[in-house]
């Protein structure tokens, strides 16, 4: 059974830092893509981040590129998304993700079994 636990959300003030961590269990991180997503108040959820299955490479949304930083240890089956100069509009649930499959260039379409784990809140001040 596919579980994904995310965890490291909290209260940051603008401009600082928080990691979260993914702690995944019942697949092989490199059979599937791996992912962040992120809702806010009143919005639809949206990709920010995930590492390819195909060959590893990276994807950032754009309102996250060059703070954000995806990483996963394979061996501890743990996923991370380190993020710098946290902005209020960052505020959000983000939710760690896993698909038997591929999404798509912008995350927004899974093509395959997308797995989510309970979202950790986290929320910039300003």
């Amino acid at each position: 059974e596919v579980q994904l636990q995310a965890s490291g959300g909290g209260l940051v003030q603008a401009g600082g830092s928080l990691r979260l961590s993914c702690a995944a269990s019942g697949f092989t991180f490199g059979d599937y893509e791996i992912g962040w997503f992120r809702q806010a108040p009143g919005k639809e959820r949206e990709g920010v981040s995930c590492i390819r299955s195909s060959d590893g490479s990276t994807y950032y949304a754009d309102s996250v590129k060059g703070r954000f930083t995806i990483s996963s240890d394979n061996a501890k089956n743990t996923m991370y998304l380190q993020m710098n100069s946290l902005k209020p509009e960052d505020t959000a649930v983000y939710y760690c993700a896993a698909v038997r499959g591929s999404w798509s260039g912008d995350m927004t379409w899974a093509y395959g079994t997308n797995y989510w784990g309970k979202g950790t809140l986290v929320t910039v001040s300003s």
